[in-house]
């Protein structure tokens, strides 16, 4: 009986050591369950901070970016309940700034990047000269090298070196030279064209060098590129007055002024041998007359946008001007009056570098001036005046410069 007895102790005994063992593992594996909870819990509340770190990094440098568009690259932490962002604003480049922010809680890191770029708008300018219902007139010597688009007759004796269309039954190309093809109502003598379409009811009395088509269908009107809402959007980003000194200054002789996004009440007027660096657009609602040899250009941080001189007035460019954008490719000067003389835009000897436009006047191109693009209602080309149209200009973007036309235009985790 006792030797049961032993036999029948040892065995609860082991038993129970091992209901001792197995219960102290559950209780090791469960505390190892609570302990990895515990810390994944902690972690993704530091992650969250690290998130949230990250994205008032972001916001931070976009109210900076906002008070100060054109400020140089940067780079900075800032601490925000215990967690600390490092954000990097880089330089301009192509007219945006891809901004990142890394936010850290403990090792903890999440990244946050957003890019802020110019809000800009794309105009198309398809023909070297695109000209409304005032036509286009050519004097002796004077070139286009482009497509031309008429909504008026074509008169003269320069030369078109690529195609020519004339809308509107009634007008018509006379004494001018079309190397490429020309689609118009009537095509009179001393006009000479390579190929030609003409419409029923037309006169053809011009020398033809290939062939000669009629059509019954009148050739439709289409409206010039620029609407008046985007005219009307550049002038409220200018409306803002301009620097009252900056002003003095550009009247004076061998100046440099930095100028815009602003306007200009009354007239401007320009002195000799100035130079004057665009950050916006300039909105002149009087005349703008520049003197001889003056320098206008956009700043730099344009990149390869274009940027705008806009007048209520008319603009005479003077002598030996230039004009050019930030001097990256598709970055273009556009100068735009809305007056409707006959001399809304008189692009003066040896003037060249912009793209010229006339919403309801004369744009009148002088001796010796070459342009990139020219656009308007009624076009009159002096001798040996030539227009050499830029492939750039079929698709510019434009904007109201550093000054003004910032929007994020992505948000997102890295």
């Amino acid at each position: 009986m006792k030797k049961r007895s032993y036999q029948q102790g040892y065995v609860i005994s082991l038993i129970t050591f091992f209901v001792l063992m197995i219960m102290l593992s559950i209780a090791i594996s469960m505390s190892a369950i609570i302990a990895y909870r515990q810390k994944n819990s902690t972690n993704i509340i530091k992650s969250t901070q690290s998130y949230y770190a990250a994205e008032s990094g972001i916001e931070d440098a976009l109210l900076r970016l906002n008070n100060s568009p054109q400020m140089a690259a940067a780079n900075y932490t800032l601490t925000v309940n215990g967690a600390t962002a490092s954000i990097a604003i880089p330089a301009i480049v192509g007219g945006s700034r891809a901004v990142t922010s890394q936010g850290n809680n403990n090792g903890i890191i999440r990244n946050i990047q957003t890019v802020y770029a110019i809000d800009n708008d794309k105009l198309s300018f398809y023909y070297g000269v695109e000209v409304g219902a005032g036509g286009l007139s050519m004097s002796n010597g004077s070139e286009i090298l482009g497509n031309v688009f008429s909504g008026g007759s074509i008169s003269g004796s320069g030369t078109i070196d690529n195609n020519a269309v004339v809308s509107g039954n009634g007008n018509s190309i006379q004494g001018v030279t079309v190397s490429g093809d020309a689609l118009v109502y009537s095509c009179l003598s001393p006009a000479n064209v390579q190929n030609l379409t003409y419409v029923t009811g037309g006169v053809h009395t011009c020398t033809v060098h290939g062939t000669t088509t009629v059509q019954a269908n009148e050739i439709s009107q289409q409206p010039l590129p620029i609407p008046q809402s985007q005219i009307d959007s550049w002038k409220s980003e200018a409306a803002t007055a301009c620097d009252a000194t900056a002003i003095s200054n550009i009247s004076k002789n061998n100046k440099s002024v930095t100028l815009g996004p602003c306007k200009v009440t009354g007239n401007l007027v320009f002195g000799n041998s100035d130079t004057v660096t665009l950050t916006g657009t300039l909105y002149v609602n009087g005349n703008i007359t520049f003197n001889n040899t003056d320098t206008v250009k956009l700043d730099s941080s344009y990149s390869t946008l274009g940027g705008v001189i806009l007048a209520d007035g008319t603009i005479n460019t003077g002598n030996g001007n230039t004009f050019s954008g930030s001097g990256q490719t598709g970055s273009y000067l556009l100068m735009i009056s809305t007056s409707t003389s006959d001399l809304a835009i008189v692009a003066s000897n040896n003037t060249n570098g912009a793209v010229f436009y006339t919403t309801a006047g004369g744009l009148n191109i002088s001796n010796n001036v070459s342009v990139i693009e020219a656009t308007g209602y009624k076009v009159i080309m002096g001798p040996n005046s030539k227009i050499q149209y830029s492939s750039g200009v079929v698709n510019i973007f434009f904007s109201g410069g550093p000054g003004g036309g910032w929007r994020v235009t992505s948000w997102e985790e890295k």
